[in-house]
């Protein structure tokens, strides 16, 4: 992969991840049609990582006042101090649903790594999951949001649909507000809370996916095009994460399906003729 390619990448990682079709599905189609053969995922991970840079630009005040409300109870520990925190701090409480939200994506991540892994080399399979990512948000349609309160069974579920969403081609953004929505959420409400619940699940594959570059050594080469494509991810990122918030307060999450169904579409008659002939 060369600079440019990288450049180009990183660009498409930062603007696909926040809106709702699928960062990781685009990256393996942009890599197949630009010919850039990678091994592992590590290019991956580290224009994810660009992102999580992004939201935490964004969402700087909640991150900040989350960790001083878990600060807060850690330094004072006493009996019924949690449950109270709980019950009446609202950034505690956000703090626990995202760390219990969190769980099921870690599982799946640690259990299915290889298999995982073997999705991402398969623009046949992304192709497919598009066409599933755009059914979930055409049924966004029909949600009709009661409330933005979230309780621990609403964090397991938007858990859930993240985890789901670590196969390349769902996307993880729409995957997330979608399973809000779906429960009842206000879509702005819901949009805040998959952003925030995605910054423990990009920091934590980048931790693991930078020990291991470290340890076995990353070549100048490689070091450029993934500081690069970081880069272009956070900027790109940024932008598209501002616009975003600015559209699901006025419209409709399920319009991006129209997209999904194409690309899908599109990818599934291009690929599956690229294996056939």
């Amino acid at each position: 992969m060369n600079i440019l390619q990288a450049l180009w990448l990183g660009i498409v990682q930062g603007i696909t991840e926040f809106l709702p079709i699928s960062s990781s599905g685009h990256l393996v189609l942009g890599k197949a049609v630009l010919g850039v053969h990678t091994q592992g995922i590590a290019f991956e991970v580290f224009v994810h990582f660009g992102t999580f840079l992004a939201i935490l630009t964004i969402f700087w005040g909640d991150v900040w006042n989350i960790l001083k409300a878990v600060g807060h109870v850690l330094r004072h520990p006493a009996p019924g101090t949690w449950s109270l925190r709980y019950r009446e701090d609202p950034f505690f409480r956000l703090g626990v649903l995202i760390c219990l939200g969190t769980i099921p994506a870690g599982i799946i991540g640690l259990l299915f790594e290889h298999e995982i892994e073997s999705a991402f080399a398969s623009p046949l399979f992304v192709s497919l999951a598009l066409l599933v990512t755009g059914t979930i948000l055409l049924g966004t349609r029909w949600t009709r949001p009661k409330d933005t309160r979230f309780g621990m069974l609403r964090a397991l579920l938007i858990g859930s649909a993240q985890a789901f969403a670590i196969l390349p081609g769902i996307s993880r953004a729409g995957s997330t507000i979608a399973a809000g929505m779906y429960a009842g959420v206000e879509r702005s409400e819901a949009a805040r809370f998959s952003f925030l619940l995605a910054l423990p699940v990009i920091l934590g594959a980048a931790v693991v996916e930078g020990k291991e570059l470290l340890q076995s050594g990353i070549p100048s080469q490689q070091a450029v095009t993934l500081l690069v494509g970081t880069i272009a991810a956070y900027c790109s990122g940024a932008i598209a994460l501002k616009w975003l918030l600015r559209v699901i307060r006025r419209g409709r999450l399920d319009w991006f399906s129209y997209y999904c169904y194409a690309v899908g579409l599109a990818g599934l008659m291009w690929f599956a003729r690229s294996t056939l002939f």
